[in-house]
């Protein structure tokens, strides 16, 4: 009789002592849920990471039952420039039943970035039968889609007028996505749209931050956490065919030169293939300004002039290139880019004004990590006729991020007047999962709302 007693207590206090854990577990969660509306009711907070309280208490009650138990909400904002990027929350939770036990929930709260998509798109599209997709692509046009993909493939259209640039002959309404490609039951449409207004960067806003913390490239001279780098220069801002090259060294330094000379090549653009026009992308002249280390607590480059970009990125740095006149600056991705490490601690984030490109004269296998966002623009390689030979033609494309373009993309062309086609033979898209959470400063939201992300139990 004991012995069975004892057995009883001890089943007794084993299903308290689970009672009490997922009291706690219960508890924990709703402490995450208050300081998210905490949060969310005090957005300058959330903006800046001034007023944090941190440790917080928050008593759970049952409305019905009274007191259930007691979270301690601890918070950390990660700050770039003086602005916050996220907030991590870490939220432990006790059981008044049971405070000997204890349950620990984590989560991050930021807005959904762009780098959780391998494409964000605002027009229409032909991916190729050569693509290969991995991680969610989404346009708000329609896609054609003859790629292989692995994950989502959304268009917020239900039906689009597909002519003869993406393959229809003659132009004839299809559904939202359709094509050849092999990934076909993850396609989705109509779904709903991603405001590209809302992903547009605030440049003037980031542009003091660099002017005061991080890197400033004006057209007549470079400062650095707002001094001045050496003796001013002739203007290289407002053309097409001068600028600032940026080469990104392992060692965390970027150097900087300023594009003094450039030659042209003939193209038809992504956004107008209507007509023949002047690529002035190929360096023919260039001095080096200086090498900086970029700054730690604001990596933040902003170049007001044409830019190109390469190298090792070693870091997480964002690079802007924009004009607050009339003229629209583009990003040129003028070689290979790679980072030091692929855990997530490194990356690359450039915005254009208008658009990023990759130019004529690049490697044959040419293998690209990072962020890419076109705002006004596309994301592409223009169309060169084979009279450029061998350059016009390149044999495989490897991009390991996320492209955002506000028009058209494409790195591949029918040439019309030559057999074949121009540019890259095999292109790779994947997106980067581990910077879809933790991605470089000022990198766009795809969403306005602010989101509870890497929830989990610690």
């Amino acid at each position: 009789l004991g012995a069975l007693s004892g057995y009883v207590l001890q089943q007794g206090a084993y299903g308290r002592s689970l009672v009490a854990r997922e009291e706690a577990f219960s508890v924990a969660e709703a402490g995450l849920e208050y300081y998210r509306w905490f949060l969310a009711h005090n957005p300058s907070i959330a903006q800046t990471g001034q007023g944090l309280v941190s440790p917080y208490t928050y008593e759970v009650s049952d409305p019905e039952g009274g007191g259930i138990g007691e979270a301690t909400v601890s918070a950390t904002a990660a700050l770039q420039c003086g602005a916050a990027q996220w907030i991590d929350l870490s939220s432990r939770g006790v059981s008044n039943s049971s405070t000997g036990f204890s349950r620990t929930l984590a989560a991050r709260y930021m807005r959904p970035s762009v780098a959780e998509y391998s494409y964000l798109l605002n027009g229409n599209v032909w991916a190729g039968a050569d693509r290969q997709i991995s991680g969610p692509y989404h346009s708000n046009g329609g896609i054609r889609m003859d790629g292989t993909n692995n994950s989502d493939v959304t268009s917020g259209v239900s039906t689009w007028s597909c002519d003869g640039s993406f393959g229809c002959n003659p132009t004839q309404s299809r559904p939202g996505i359709f094509g050849g490609g092999s990934g076909f039951p993850l396609w989705k449409f109509p779904a709903a749209t991603i405001n590209f207004t809302g992903i547009a960067s605030d440049f003037p806003a980031l542009k003091v931050k660099a002017q005061t913390s991080g890197i400033m490239l004006n057209p007549t001279f470079v400062q650095v956490g707002g001094i001045q780098q050496g003796g001013s220069f002739s203007s290289v801002g407002g053309s097409d065919q001068r600028g600032f090259r940026l080469v990104f060294n392992s060692s965390g330094t970027v150097s900087v030169y300023r594009v003094t000379g450039t030659s042209y090549a003939w193209s038809k653009h992504v956004d107008d293939t209507s007509k023949w026009v002047r690529d002035y992308h190929t360096i023919t002249g260039q001095t080096l300004v200086g090498t900086y280390a970029i700054p730690s607590g604001c990596s933040v480059i902003y170049s007001e002039a044409k830019t190109w970009i390469e190298g090792t990125i070693s870091k997480k740095v964002t690079v802007i290139a924009a004009d607050s006149g009339s003229y629209s600056p583009d990003i040129i991705v003028n070689n290979n880019i790679s980072y030091t490490s692929t855990d997530g601690s490194v990356g690359l984030t450039a915005v254009a004004e208008r658009s990023i490109l990759i130019p004529l004269v690049v490697p044959n296998n040419m293998s690209v990590r990072g962020i890419f966002v076109a705002q006004s623009g596309y994301f592409g390689r223009n169309l060169y006729d084979c009279s450029y030979a061998p350059n016009d033609i390149r044999a495989s494309l490897t991009m390991n991020g996320t492209i955002v373009s506000n028009k058209r993309t494409g790195t591949k062309w029918s040439y019309g007047s030559c057999s074949g086609t121009s540019g890259f033979q095999s292109r790779t898209d994947s997106y980067d999962r581990l910077l879809a959470f933790s991605p470089p400063p000022f990198t766009p939201s795809a969403s306005v709302d602010y989101r509870l992300m890497l929830w989990r139990e610690q």
